[in-house]
């Protein structure tokens, strides 16, 4: 199964909500006006029964010999269909701002025209794609060694299930990695990032529970050049509710590291978990703030989340989305495709 069958298949809870709902919208065109009989006074004469209007296939059709097809429905693109249109993209995740600007510019100079379901659909898909192209970029690879990421997040977010997927992609591509598991008050991820760096056959180094995890990443930047390491991933605490805390740690964390390397961390990768729907927003303003965040990664869209989420990161912040998770198995991790995206965010056709 392909990426985008797999993509879409996840998110089908996203897509077959934003279809019905484009279908109910297209469905409540007001019905046209009768005309008014004109008065007469000669009694009507009895009407046969009209028979149904037989759709005819085209030229082209008759050639191939296809079967007529019924007409889609369609409505009118007027006022009323757009603001149904921009509450149903707001119910989508993606946010009032962003859902609006959608709206408008698929109304630009289509006002008045009638669309079916299959066409706003791909209309849709377009002005999304158009958005997140800006923003889809992988995560860029230098020659420095050992590149150093600093991987931040909130706990639960995926944050070390993806560090052992990127470990994993990245020494199949032939670079050698180091994991270094920062988050030290969390046995759990430690045990978590083990279990992955024996599946990527990457080491993992750790230190007791409770440990500064500044020191575990300067022992860890010095395993790393020792080893000629392409890649160093450390793994950090992501405690929300004590941000004074969580600063200061990842502060710190970067102060020890530049004492090796004054241009490291090389990139900071925030993960984000679908499934928080708006709060992602908040989560990439807290951790901008903390840490330089120079990239996004966005897991679980094949939970209960509505996709929507990702248009409105991609439309406010315009930061990189370097890849995106749909599941637990090593190949649910892949490089963000903005059109791969968008088809499978509206149901639209692959």
């Amino acid at each position: 199964m392909s990426f985008f069958s797999k993509l879409k298949s996840r998110l089908t809870r996203s897509s077959s909500k934003l279809e019905e709902g484009l279908e109910a919208i297209v469905s409540e065109a007001p019905a046209a006006p009768e005309p008014s009989p004109e008065p007469s006074s000669a009694p009507a004469a009895p009407q046969a029964e009209a028979p149904a209007a037989e759709v005819k296939p085209g030229l082209f059709g008759r050639l191939l010999g296809r079967e007529a097809r019924p007409e889609e429905p369609r409505r009118v693109l007027d006022d009323t269909m757009l603001e149904s249109l921009e509450e149903l993209l707001i119910a989508s995740d993606m946010g009032v701002d962003t859902a609006l600007r959608v709206a408008a510019n698929l109304a630009e100079g289509r006002m008045g025209r009638k669309l079916s379901v299959r066409e706003i659909k791909d209309l849709l898909g377009a002005e999304i794609a158009r958005i997140m192209e800006p923003v889809a970029r992988p995560m860029p690879i230098y020659p420095k060694r050992p590149q150093v990421v600093l991987v931040v997040g909130v706990n639960g977010s995926g944050k070390t299930t993806t560090i052992g997927k990127l470990a994993s992609q990245f020494r199949a591509a032939g670079k050698t990695v180091v994991i270094a598991a920062g988050d030290t008050f969390r046995a759990a991820a430690v045990e978590q990032l083990k279990v992955w760096g024996e599946r990527a056959g990457v080491p993992v180094l750790t230190a007791p529970e409770g440990s500064d995890p500044a020191s575990l990443a300067f022992d860890a930047m010095a395993r790393a050049e020792q080893d000629g390491a392409d890649l160093l991933l450390i793994d950090t605490a992501g405690r929300l509710q004590n941000r004074a805390d969580l600063m200061e740690e990842l502060a710190k964390i970067v102060r020890v590291i530049r004492k090796k390397d004054e241009t490291a961390p090389h990139n900071t990768l925030l993960v984000l978990d679908a499934t928080t729907g708006q709060n992602a927003l908040n989560q990439v303003e807290i951790f901008s703030k903390i840490a330089d965040v120079s990239g996004l990664v966005m897991t679980k869209l094949d939970g209960t989340a509505k996709g929507g989420v990702l248009v409105a990161l991609a439309d406010r912040f315009g930061l990189p989305i370097h890849a995106i998770g749909v599941g637990e198995q090593i190949d649910d991790l892949s490089p963000f495709d903005p059109e791969e995206f968008a088809r499978a965010l509206v149901g639209a056709e692959g």
